[in-house]
């Protein structure tokens, strides 16, 4: 018969998770020693390995290693729901939401989410994780984040996704541009100017298909992985960018840059929430969840996209 603490199991899936005992025990703010004897009592009751030890280089988890992590993984998001259902006895304005932004989107509207969730929840307690697309998968994998928030096209069969609204694609120029007064642009029209890529994983290569399907090839002069640099570039005048979600601060009388429709057909990503595929979520967690889609129903995230409407 195993006997094993949840406290261990926390231990041992940092260490995994982290990749080295070190940087395990700094991140639960624990001695070595303490991670080392966990993970070996867990070895030892277990019979197998589970990390494979290299000196200088870490831990490298074993074929066997990775199926029993996948497994403590879901007993410790099960044992935060137990404890958060445990906390909500009475209220529920007791308990933790581990929360994964898109970086470049998380500017434009996770304080307003922020601000309504934590005006009718002043108990909670907030995390807070940023990344490109990939790092959103990642962080939920790990079980690092109770939801992230990104675009459908990560979400894919992996994860439950909630809608909160559509982000078609639209061309950011800088505002001495000729096209920056005009209705809206083609892919054609941008292929002639010089491009600035946000160039992150997945949406370099979500953008430059959108140019292909129209038989065009975007003419890129400088990339980033800074959202905040590409504006800055756009507002230098050293070409366009594409985007799907408005700067946090724009406006339609920006004297920096403008942002344009573009008229061609182009796939139009909606963003979300993504979380754990088929898993009930602890009561706050889900309580966040509701929050923001009634936030989405009022039109909240209407002025962070492209108006498609008026044209």
């Amino acid at each position: 018969m195993l006997n094993f603490t949840l406290k261990q199991l926390r231990y041992v899936e940092a260490t995994d998770r982290l990749g080295s005992i070190a940087n395990a025990a700094a991140e639960l703010n624990i001695s070595q020693s303490s991670i080392t004897a966990a993970v070996n009592a867990l070895e030892t009751q277990m019979g197998y390995d589970l990390f494979v030890r290299t000196p200088a280089k870490g831990i490298q988890t074993t074929p066997a290693g990775t199926e029993t992590l996948k497994i403590i993984r879901a007993f410790i998001h099960q044992s935060r729901q137990f404890e958060s259902e445990i906390q909500s006895v009475g209220g529920d304005t007791i308990g933790s939401v581990r929360i994964a932004c898109y970086a470049t989107a998380a500017p434009s509207f996770l304080p307003t989410i922020l601000k309504r969730f934590t005006q009718t929840h002043p108990g909670i307690s907030l995390k807070l994780l940023e990344g490109n697309m990939e790092a959103m998968s990642q962080y939920l994998e790990n079980g690092e984040a109770d939801l992230a928030f990104t675009y459908d096209l990560v979400a894919e069969d992996r994860f439950d996704f909630i809608p909160l609204f559509a982000a078609p694609p639209h061309a950011l120029l800088p505002k001495d541009d000729p096209l920056a007064t005009a209705d809206s642009v083609s892919f054609a029209d941008l292929a002639e100017r010089s491009m600035i890529m946000l160039d992150l994983p997945r949406t370099r290569d979500f953008f430059t298909s959108m140019f292909e399907k129209h038989g065009q090839t975007p003419n890129v002069v400088h990339s980033t992985r800074s959202a905040e640099m590409t504006r800055a570039l756009v507002a230098g005048g050293y070409g366009y960018s594409i985007l799907n979600i408005l700067p946090h601060d724009y406006r339609k009388d920006d004297d920096r840059f403008c942002a344009v429709q573009i008229k061609d057909e182009a796939i139009v990503p909606v963003f979300g929430i993504a979380t754990q595929a088929r898993t009930r979520q602890p009561k706050m967690v889900q309580s966040f969840i509701d929050q923001c889609t009634t936030l989405a129903k009022e039109g909240i995230f209407d002025n962070i996209v492209i108006d498609t409407n008026h044209h």
